[in-house]
């Protein structure tokens, strides 16, 4: 299928934290959830790379789909892929968003008389 990548064998890929600006970017959303990266070794990278922008270029969404912790079939939108080449061979740089049910607001509880100095009040 056109509409996803997916992951034939081996582990439930790693999802690491993005710490990079560029990337949060991508994902301004209403809802709690994460951008993260995954790596994964292919033999094919610069063609699912391809897949994804041919999904984009029509305004589409691409998924990623995999097996979760527990061995479940879980799905994750795609929202930027870059194919590099290392050593080891090509690996798959997968930049993703993950809704997360178990995030919690945390909401700071400064005085309200307090005022931050960084920042200028325009009246």
């Amino acid at each position: 299928m056109d509409d996803r990548i997916t992951i034939i064998e081996g582990p439930t890929p790693l999802l690491e934290p993005v710490q990079d600006g560029w990337a949060l970017g991508l994902n301004e959303t209403r809802r709690f959830s994460h951008t993260v990266l995954t790596r994964l070794r292919t033999f094919n990278g610069p063609a699912l790379v391809e897949r994804c922008y041919r999904r984009w270029r029509a305004n589409e969404p691409i998924t990623l789909h995999y097996r979760d912790e527990i061995g479940l079939e879980a799905e994750a939108p795609i929202l930027a892929a870059r194919s590099i080449e290392t050593d080891d061979g090509q690996v798959l740089l997968l930049w993703l968003h993950i809704e997360r049910s178990d995030m919690e607001l945390e909401i700071d509880s400064r005085d309200d008389d307090a005022v931050d100095d960084d920042f200028d009040l325009l009246e």
